[in-house]
């Protein structure tokens, strides 16, 4: 059976990562990275776009 190997960039130093279970950071290249990312979120660089629903933004008053 052919195996495909997977590649991704690291997303926090562009590193090539394997796409494995042996690779314990993944996507990440080390904790360095994954906590460099981590520090982004926790400083709030990035954020997610959400719709308000206002049923539920009642319900939550």
């Amino acid at each position: 059976m052919h195996e495909h190997t997977t590649i991704v960039k690291c997303p926090t130093c562009q590193t090539p990562v394997i796409w494995s279970n042996e690779s314990q950071y993944r996507p990440f290249c080390s904790q360095r990275c994954k906590l460099i990312d981590l520090g982004g979120w926790a400083e709030e660089h990035y954020s997610v776009a959400a719709v308000e629903d206002d049923a539920l933004s009642d319900i939550l008053k």
